[in-house]
């Protein structure tokens, strides 16, 4: 293996043990792929705790589905149909994280999605998540569910289910899942409170100016 291709499998290591210290898997829940080469992905096993993988435990498979290597843990995740779908759409991307971030996830069960202009960085990188319908685990269902949603977007929450990022580098598509919770903190404080209040649509069009969006 060359240095680049045991680097990435080290990243992968490292998110699943910063999703899995954050609290947004538990047990064996969540999935990382990264793309290593045009017909090559790199994913997390099946089975196995985020927090406690090993670089040689993760699995290869073609952008079709077929398994190139197993690992040691088990062979890929059976959620990978969700990531090759979104690889599929969108061929720039490089990496997809699937996760349980606990708030996040409580407006994915109430089928919810975030809409709200609270923070600059909300409303330039995530100013609206939206929600996956919800489809049963495994088939064929789930990533017919989140295609609509790949071109427009760089994260959904999945109805009943979690969370699904993804990005043009692996660090990318773990920090929208960082972002995509505090969002979902913030705004379930501002619940509690019972007080809500966004930018104006102006202040967004400013921002939008300022940073080269219009």
């Amino acid at each position: 293996m060359t240095s680049t291709y045991l680097s990435t499998r080290q990243a992968v290591i490292e998110v699943g043990q910063r999703l899995w210290k954050r609290g947004y898997v538990a047990s064996n829940d969540g999935n990382i792929s990264v793309k290593v080469s045009a017909d090559l992905i790199l994913c997390t096993p099946t089975g196995v705790s985020k927090g406690f993988m090993t670089p040689d435990s993760l699995a290869l498979v073609h952008p079709d589905g077929t398994v190139v290597d197993r690992g040691t843990g088990g062979g890929p995740s059976s959620e990978i149909k969700m990531h090759l779908r979104v690889y599929q759409e969108d061929p720039s991307v490089q990496a997809v994280v699937h996760a349980h971030p606990p708030i996040s996830t409580a407006y994915a069960v109430l089928g919810e999605p975030l809409e709200a202009n609270l923070l600059p960085e909300i409303a330039l990188l995530m100013p609206r998540v939206p929600i996956a319908p919800y489809a049963t685990p495994s088939t064929e269902q789930v990533p017919n569910s989140v295609a609509p949603l790949v071109a427009d977007h760089r994260v959904c929450l999945l109805e009943q289910h979690g969370s699904l990022s993804w990005a043009d580098s692996l660090e990318e598509a773990y920090l929208a899942t960082e972002r995509l919770e505090y969002y979902a903190q913030l705004l379930f404080n501002l619940h509690l409170l019972g007080r809500m209040r966004e930018l104006t649509s102006e202040q967004v069009h400013a921002l939008r100016v300022q940073f080269g969006q219009v």
